[in-house]
């Protein structure tokens, strides 16, 4: 018989020691390290500006002074915002953030209050406590965020406070600017288009960022935003030059007073009213008296009534500041003509129109002195066009000068289709014979 086999014995297992919890440390060390977590958060906060060019900026703050409703739209995260924040600074106006999207109506229009007396007194609407303390400072910058998510009920009551700047019972004061910011629909969380009555009365600027100025600022120097200078010598002169530009426009495109999109997302744009022609009316006074560039006027021109009837207003200015072809049939030979092609053929069609409306031998000539002019001075290809209207303007009685020649042999006059303008060359040819006999 095997013997058994005597296993040993398991050896035992110590038990694990308990560890002591390490002690907390003292207040006094987690009061320095959030201390020195602040100051690190404020040393990483802390931004300077300096002057730069920004069209952007610039055409915010020339809506700003104009006490105009601008509307900022952008892509989340784009700097709306931080833009908004760096303004009211600049400009030492104090900020007040509302977010339109987690308030209800009457935050806007005002709560009803039930008096002693409401069949003898009313029932008041009494303002929300921003409004109040807008109010009280006089002054201030009003900032609408997240205006793309707020509900068409909130949108509704947002209607007097934007255009009559009446928060229930409660008018604010001049000083109180309001700029908007919203997000494209696609971009929104749970975004809504924007109605058309509220959309009509904003300013509307596309907020897009720019690489050096993010770059720069994000190394903590932001372009510093500045109320533009007016020239009080230029106040009334700015606004008579608003006041005929754009009535001179309308006179002449009355379709485009009052022009409804007829798609939802545009009427949530800029569009064409009486109300957004009064805006950019506003804004083209203030532009012509800050001395603004032509970009930053396109912004704002553009943002009030909508990218089309924008740019033909914008194309009605440069005609405006065409010469006059009097003074330019008056004096050919120092005619001085834009230097923009278009501008300048635009000039050219105007001295054929001038002679057009009164035909006379002198000034049928002059015009085409003109266009000798235009030939030495810029491209011959913007003379075909007018030189072959002013060609069917001739009479048979009269001689073809002899700028004609100068004239046929750059820009091609033997190719032109009109019957009096097939009479030009052979009597041209027979005057140039005529005169080296």
């Amino acid at each position: 018989m095997t013997p058994s086999t005597v296993l040993p014995a398991p050896a035992s297992t110590p038990a694990p020691a308990l560890r002591t919890p390490a002690p907390a440390p003292a207040p006094a060390v987690v009061s320095a390290q959030l201390a020195l977590a602040d100051d690190l958060l404020s040393i990483l906060r802390t931004s300077t500006t300096e002057p730069r060019p920004d069209e952007q900026l610039e055409a915010l703050t020339l809506a700003v002074a104009a006490d105009l409703p601008v509307l900022l739209w952008g892509e989340p995260g784009i700097g709306k915002t931080a833009a908004l924040t760096q303004l009211a600074a600049s400009l030492g106006l104090p900020l007040t953030t509302v977010i339109a999207s987690v308030h209800e109506p009457s935050d806007f229009s005002g709560l009803p209050i039930v008096g002693d007396d409401p069949a003898r007194q009313g029932v008041p609407m009494a303002p929300p406590q921003w409004a109040v303390e807008l109010v009280r400072a006089g002054r201030g910058l009003l900032f609408l965020d997240e205006l793309s998510t707020a509900t068409p009920a909130v949108q509704a009551a947002l209607l007097r406070v934007v255009l009559e700047r009446r928060v229930g019972a409660l008018q604010l004061p001049k000083g109180v600017r309001i700029v908007a910011a919203a997000n494209p629909r696609a971009s929104a969380a749970d975004g809504w288009e924007l109605s058309p009555p509220l959309a009509n009365r904003f300013v509307h600027v596309q907020w897009v960022h720019d690489r050096e100025v993010v770059v720069r600022g994000l190394g903590g120097v932001w372009p510093r935003a500045e109320l533009p200078r007016l020239d009080p010598e230029r106040l009334t002169e700015a606004v008579a030059f608003a006041r005929r530009s754009v009535c001179g426009f309308l006179e002449a495109r009355p379709t485009l007073i009052h022009r409804l999109p007829s798609t939802e997302t545009r009427r949530g744009g800029a569009w064409p009213s009486p109300r957004s022609w009064e805006a950019a009316m506003t804004l083209l006074a203030f532009g012509t008296a800050a001395d603004v560039s032509r970009d930053v006027l396109a912004l704002l021109v553009r943002g009030a009534v909508g990218d089309g009837p924008g740019l033909e207003l914008l194309a009605h200015l440069d005609r405006m500041d065409l010469p006059n072809p009097e003074t330019l049939l008056a004096d050919p030979a120092s005619a001085e003509l834009p230097e923009r092609g278009d501008l300048r053929q635009a000039t050219l069609e105007a001295v054929v129109s001038a002679v057009g409306a009164r035909p006379e031998r002198e000034r049928w000539e002059a015009g085409w002195a003109v266009l000798v002019r235009a030939l030495e001075t810029g491209a011959p290809d913007l003379l075909v066009a007018p030189a072959t209207a002013l060609a069917a303007l001739r009479r048979d009685d009269w001689e073809v000068p002899e700028a004609v020649e100068r004239l046929a042999g750059v820009i091609g006059l033997a190719r032109r289709a009109d019957r009096s303008v097939h009479r030009v060359t052979p009597i041209g040819a027979a005057h140039s014979a005529g005169t080296r006999r």
